[in-house]
């Protein structure tokens, strides 16, 4: 993050709580969290844990509002604040890009959204720039989302995310529906794009060795309502190399984490982690 000095904090979360009262659900139950400037987090934890519901309450777009206790400053804004300054960008699982929309019309949607007063041709440089760096074939810039790859989709939503160079960014399983190649694949495209960027990240997964590979820092969440059950640091040198993950260093890692979520009552993990 930053080599030889302490970042400063940028994502402060005081017991934060979360009841929806339509379906009488506690789904989170007191999460305190500090996230530094630049970190790379991931939230992991079993089904019905809360991590999707905590990084909805980030980007003020949960059900029913915010946090029903607690506080949540980012930037020393709060979750509405953010939203309303287009501070971050977000990816699901689904690129949810619009199907009528070739590539360039879905990325220079956030410019028309926001009112950017951006020029026109450095909207559109920027978007080349990012689609370059995301490495999505000029040949496949006219084309509509039908006709891509599920991991050129996701190419182009995380490039939808970035193009009003917000500071932070939320990702809820972004791989999840990609094949193991593509996943791998799009994985060393998001390590490369933070190095290069410096974002925040903060991303859901289940899988522990997506976690381990990718994170400063892992959250494991406990069984609904969810609570930090542990925080455990990834001490792996960057840039990551795919070969880490066949040493016995990553394999303790996974462990702990392994560890970590059956104190917290089982996890949704993936079946690949060799040891």
């Amino acid at each position: 993050m930053f080599p030889g000095a302490t970042p400063p904090i940028a994502i402060r979360l005081f017991n934060v709580k979360k009841h929806f009262k339509d379906r009488d659900v506690e789904a989170l139950g007191g999460v305190d969290l500090e996230v530094a400037q630049g970190e790379f987090l991931s939230l992991i934890g079993p089904s019905g844990s809360g991590k999707s519901t905590l990084l909805e309450l980030l980007g003020d777009i949960g059900d029913e509002g915010g946090a029903t206790e607690g506080e949540i400053l980012i930037e020393g804004k709060t979750p509405q604040e953010l939203r309303r300054s287009k501070g971050y960008g977000i990816v699901f699982q689904d690129s949810t890009l619009f199907p009528w929309y070739r590539v360039f019309e879905n990325c220079l949607l956030p410019f028309r959204i926001a009112k950017s007063e951006l020029p026109k041709e450095e909207q559109a440089k920027r978007i080349e720039s990012l689609l370059e760096m995301v490495g999505l074939d000029r040949k496949f810039w006219p084309y509509y989302p039908k006709e891509l790859s599920g991991g050129m989709q996701q190419r182009v939503a995380i490039v939808r995310a970035l193009v009003l160079d917000p500071p932070l960014l939320l990702m809820d399983e972004p791989f999840g529906a990609l094949d193991d190649l593509t996943r791998k694949s799009m994985q060393m495209l998001l390590l490369d794009i933070w190095s290069k960027t410096r974002k925040t990240i903060i991303m859901v997964t289940h899988s522990i060795s997506e976690a381990c590979f990718m994170s400063d820092r892992v959250v494991v969440l406990s069984h609904r309502p969810g609570r930090v059950v542990r925080l455990i640091p990834i001490p792996l040198d960057r840039p990551r190399e795919r070969s880490m993950t066949e040493t016995k260093a990553f394999a303790r890692i996974c462990g702990m984490v392994r560890e970590a979520l059956g104190s917290g009552g089982g996890s949704e993990e993936d079946t690949s982690i060799k040891e």
